[in-house]
């Protein structure tokens, strides 16, 4: 078990280093190309999250269907088409001279990689037990934030100039910004091989290609039995992409920072996230129920939200961020163990919804998040982390109630 999980884990984190190589520059790419189309400052920031949500939005839709895939076919096929499919839309995104590709690269990006992520979560369900799932979870997490840790100041290194190949009057010269999404690509490329030769298949024979032999997925009454867990999920993902999406217009417009701090700030969000899944939630699970940890975790990403708005010093700008980033810690991997306990058959097409509660909520992030910030900067924050104090201070009394930390014993007993 701990090899699989070690070859997987090692895969998810260079395609993390990938993706986080386009965080610090993705908000002033897209600025510059819908500036050169002609559109206003204002209309760049509206593009900049309609960008972000617009990945989001695909996965959202396509999400569930890819894990209930991979409950039929396998987790192997789908991790395989997840990375190449962010590979491909890596390289889109490089090539882009116009917004319209942009939007096209986003939008193929967003269907492909849809396939890993649930893939992925239910590959590790499938080799831990109800009672290691949280922090299988929570392993897998540190995974995708130790990739996101280093990518960041990667691609801030990397969009620091123009690459110019060969000498002469006329060399060919790559552009800084499409750099890291080259880089990227690579990256995902080299994952490739790994997956096909070291990470053998984990749904049973008797499972996968025999679909007379499931029943089909009701999603109707899947989606009900989960949804207090769904509707959590997106709430924390709404608050997170609303930060990811507009912190970089915002540094530059109160901080004056460009690609490289952005890329620095960004790099120390993933560091707390990264480390926090992988030791606090541990540390926590046997010691505090998960609703409760939850509860906490969204007043916390509130209160950094509100607060970061008077932040001034880098000191203090990056001790809010590790704040938001450990609320997020706690959340993500107790939702995501929650939701695939007592699942069995299911376990790919559960938490391919849970996916798809996250895509959805970054795509509203990136869409409510980018219109706010363009109409005032300062009502996305505030707005954000009210948001989501009101939800912790909500799911801790539900949480009273026993109807959280619960969740999978309400799922398995409507089951039978």
């Amino acid at each position: 078990m701990i090899k699989r999980l070690s070859v997987l884990f090692f895969c998810l984190f260079l395609v993390m280093i990938g993706f986080g190589m386009t965080l610090p520059v993705f908000a002033f790419y897209t600025e510059r190309l819908a500036i050169e189309g002609g559109a206003s400052v204002r209309e760049a920031a509206m593009h900049v999250g309609l960008l972000t949500g617009i990945f989001a939005l695909m996965q959202f839709l396509f999400a569930p269907l890819w894990g209930r895939w991979s409950d039929r076919v396998g987790r192997k096929p789908l991790v395989l088409i997840g990375i190449g499919g962010f590979a491909i839309a890596q390289v889109m995104f490089g090539l882009a001279d116009s917004l319209w590709l942009f939007y096209g690269a986003r939008i193929i990006g967003g269907i492909l990689s849809a396939a890993m992520f649930p893939a992925v979560t239910a590959y590790v369900a499938d080799l831990t037990s109800e009672d290691e799932r949280s922090r299988g979870m929570a392993w897998e997490g540190t995974a995708m934030s130790l990739g996101v840790m280093f990518g960041p100041a990667f691609g801030g290194l990397l969009a620091g100039s123009d690459l110019q190949l060969g000498m002469g009057p006329d060399p060919f010269i790559i552009p800084a910004f499409s750099l890291p999404f080259f880089a990227a690509a690579l990256l995902a490329l080299l994952t490739l091989p790994v997956v096909v030769l070291w990470l053998p298949e984990t749904l049973p024979c008797a499972n996968a290609f025999t679909p007379g032999k499931q029943s089909a997925t009701n999603w109707r009454d899947l989606g009900i039995q989960l949804w207090p867990l769904l509707a959590l999920a997106l709430a924390a993902q709404f608050g997170l992409t609303m930060f990811e999406a507009t912190f970089a217009l915002h540094a530059r417009e109160m901080l004056q920072y460009g690609p490289e701090m952005v890329g620095v700030i960004f790099t120390i969000c993933a560091l707390v996230m990264a480390v926090f899944q992988g030791g606090a939630v541990g540390y926590l699970a046997p010691r505090v129920r998960a609703g409760y940890q939850i509860a906490g975790g969204f007043v916390l990403m509130g209160l950094a939200l509100a607060i970061l708005l008077f932040a001034r010093g880098t000191t203090m700008i990056l001790t809010i961020v590790a704040l938001l980033a450990f609320g997020m810690a706690v959340i993500t991997p107790n939702l995501t163990a929650l939701t695939s306990k007592g699942q069995r058959q299911q376990t790919g097409a559960a938490l391919g919804l849970i996916n798809a509660a996250n895509s959805l909520g970054q795509a509203t992030g990136a869409g409510l998040g980018g219109l706010l910030f363009a109409l005032n900067m300062n009502a996305a924050y505030w707005i954000t982390g009210a948001m989501l104090v009101a939800t912790g201070i909500v799911s801790g009394r539900v949480v009273q109630r026993g109807n959280v930390a619960s969740s999978d014993e309400q799922i398995s007993g409507r089951r039978s």
